[in-house]
């Protein structure tokens, strides 16, 4: 992987799903990590294995939506050396309620999962990344962003929100490549949480998502990670500004 060789990214939501085996296929491809989670005992795991590898890793346990934690992950991207930018993988879903059920925490959890969080990041990393004159930043979006499905209506609006956010990176720092990634359906939790969602909806999402399910129609953590390396180890910049499906 010559474009991330000696690099060191920072990626959030890696203890578990797709963060995590993503930050598993660019250790395994010599790519130097940072990883951050909210929740130290998986996120630990996730970054011995990476270590195992034979990547140097760091992790950082907390919420990437605040700004103590964002720092932190850039001091250690920067002690690791090479620091070359950040993958934003990490999000929260609430599946099930209608938007008047919803309560205002969950909401304020999941617009803070994706689209404070990708700020922050944001905040910390640019002034460095600009420095350098290139760098990186990928951020996960959904096909949620574009459309509406009753039960998932605060993730629709943080997606879309946080896709926003890319696309203003990209014109706003055009020297860094910075593009939205879409996995689209993939076996994570968040699936399973929608198979199993309470409140107003979530009949119509059992009937979606479990859809999925028994069709055979989701590919795994494994899979997509490996479809965004391959984009990582080839010309990313072709993305730039755009979205990666």
């Amino acid at each position: 992987m010559e474009y991330l060789k000696d690099k060191t990214l920072i990626i959030t939501g890696a203890s578990r799903g797709m963060g995590r085996a993503l930050a598993l296929e660019l250790a395994g491809r010599g790519v130097r990590l940072v990883l951050n989670a909210r929740h130290e005992s998986a996120l630990a795991d996730a970054a011995a294995k990476c270590a195992a590898l034979g990547a140097p890793v760091r992790h950082v346990a907390g919420n990437a939506a605040e700004t103590k934690t964002a720092s932190r992950l850039l001091a250690q991207a920067l002690e690791l050396g090479g620091f070359f930018g950040f993958i934003h993988a990490a999000g929260v879903l609430h599946p099930g309620p209608f938007l008047w059920e919803l309560s205002e925490a969950y909401f304020k959890e999941v617009l803070e999962s994706h689209v404070t969080a990708a700020y922050q990041l944001i905040r910390a990393a640019l002034p460095e990344l600009l420095r350098q004159g290139a760098g990186l930043a990928v951020f996960f979006g959904s096909g949620a962003a574009v459309s509406n499905l009753p039960g998932i209506g605060a993730y629709g609006a943080a997606k879309a929100g946080e896709e926003h956010l890319a696309r203003q990176l990209a014109q706003e720092a055009p020297e860094i490549t910075t593009f939205i990634f879409r996995p689209g359906v993939v076996d994570t939790r968040m699936q399973k949480q929608a198979r199993e969602a309470k409140g107003g909806a979530a009949a119509i999402l059992h009937r979606v998502f479990r859809g999925y399910y028994e069709r055979g129609e989701l590919s795994s953590p494994e899979e997509a990670a490996r479809r965004l390396a391959e984009i990582l180890a080839g010309d990313p910049r072709r993305y730039h500004g755009q979205t990666a499906r």
